[in-house]
């Protein structure tokens, strides 16, 4: 039984939780009084660069008790998110989990240079060092799981491929294995600039909180250095820069159980059934209505509770429990159902159904050729020429500046009369799209 038994959530509310937190923030530790701890710890790497690391203990840990510890690991500045990271690692610290929270090098309060761009070689290696240190400790029983959302789970994935010993689980939300197909700076080869890409190079020129010293150090190794988003733009072609982290060719290298979160309307959802498809270890995907965001605080609705699903998964792999979800089905999918054009959607409609894994046995793929009159058919036509005149403002509505590349989508129809479109006759019944659509254009073109 959890230490807290029935304290999921507990008396005091999630508000409450984290306006105490915001009394409460100060260097060192950091008690509240619902049985959680913060304690400020720096973890030195082999160079002497130290990181800064959030530790989420239960305050009445007794002295030589060890529980597994779960890492995230990003450049989101830690002491700027506590206020939504306490209400979220605080599911797990009551389920008998330490939760560490940790700035990459260069980042938040982590010393050092900051890194040359995401995901370097630089933030892996130091990720291995930290989920060592991690294991070492004496509040730890030497068993690390990774965690994330986006970047957090970005590097989970990298690195289970890595293979540090410690490392026995992880759970990935809204992230990919795929850096150049998938990943936020360019969509099918088409470049993609957003505010995410500009907000973080300022971010990461600011100093640490809360005393934002701006000196010398500072100016070397955070607001002199080029900016991410060049980088990214000067590599506008697959190649070895997206390769060095990608585990699109490293599955066979991935040998710990993952567990995979996706949503319909976010812009990674497309890994979760190549990981299904091509993992050996055990591996576990879950997709759901909502967009880039967390299952249980969801943009649209309907959400649910994963944190009660990753303690059984980390119990299972970090507690040497027998959960019985390696007995459940894979995959859990939720099965949209039409609604209108947004641009807003409370509500998906749609229902949950578990499937055994990918790909699914009964899953028809139908080859479509499109036709010289503009509609969609199984039989291949002549060969016909259709010319595009270039509009530079088409295609605000399926994805630009008003709306982010995963979000729900606008009323079409500006953007298809600026547009080839080829459509098939009137569907007879509802039809179910699942998997990863695929337009090829003709051998030898």
């Amino acid at each position: 039984m959890p230490r807290r038994a029935g304290q999921n959530h507990p008396a005091i509310s999630v508000l409450s939780r984290c306006l105490l937190i915001i009394v409460l923030l100060a260097r060192g530790v950091i008690a509240a009084d619902d049985g959680i701890t913060i304690v400020e710890a720096w973890i030195e790497m082999p160079d002497g660069v130290r990181l800064a690391a959030d530790l989420y203990k239960p305050t009445d840990l007794e002295p030589g008790e060890k529980l597994p510890v779960l890492l995230e690991y990003t450049p989101y500045r830690r002491t700027e998110s506590r206020f939504g990271n306490y209400p979220l690692f605080s599911y797990f610290i009551d389920e008998d989990y330490i939760v560490a929270r940790v700035d990459i090098r260069g980042t938040g309060n982590s010393e050092g240079r900051l890194i040359p761009h995401e995901y370097s070689d630089i933030e892996l290696d130091d990720g291995e060092v930290v989920i060592d240190w991690l294991s070492k400790q004496s509040f730890s029983n030497g068993n690390v799981g990774m965690f994330g959302i986006s970047w957090g789970g970005f590097n989970a994935i990298q690195l289970a491929v890595r293979q540090p010993p410690a490392l026995k689980a992880i759970i990935a939300a809204d992230a990919t294995e795929d850096l150049y197909q998938d990943d936020v700076h360019f969509m099918d080869g088409i470049m993609h600039v957003d505010s995410w890409e500009m907000s973080q190079d300022l971010d990461n020129s600011r100093p640490g909180a809360p005393d934002y010293v701006i000196d010398d150090d500072n100016f070397r190794n955070r607001f002199d250095t080029e900016p991410w988003m060049l980088t990214y733009k000067k590599q506008q072609r697959d190649g070895p820069f997206w390769d060095r982290a990608s585990s699109r060719d490293k599955y066979d290298q991935i040998k710990i159980p993952t567990f995979h979160i996706g949503g319909w309307y976010d812009g990674y959802r497309d890994s979760l059934p190549r990981m299904l498809a091509n993992v050996k270890a055990p591996v576990k995907a879950m997709i759901g209505a909502w967009s880039h965001a967390w299952p249980h605080d969801p943009y649209p609705n309907p959400g649910m509770e994963w944190r009660h699903e990753a303690v059984r998964w980390f119990d299972q792999f970090l507690k040497g429990k027998d959960t019985g979800i390696l007995e459940e089905p894979r995959f859990a999918v939720y099965v949209r159902e039409w609604h209108p054009p947004g641009p807003y959607l409370e509500y998906a409609p749609g229902f949950w159904r578990w499937e055994d894994g990918w790909p699914i046995d009964r899953i028809q793929q139908t080859r479509m050729y499109p036709q010289a009159n503009h509609t969609l058919s199984v039989a291949q036509d002549d060969e016909t020429v259709h010319a595009l005149r270039y509009v530079p403002s088409s295609g605000l509505e399926a994805g630009g500046p008003v709306m982010w590349w995963g979000d729900v989508a606008h009323d079409q129809r500006p953007t298809d009369a600026y547009s080839l479109v080829y459509d098939t006759d009137p569907l007879e019944s509802d039809t179910e799209i699942l998997g990863l659509p695929m337009a090829r254009r003709p051998t030898g073109w």
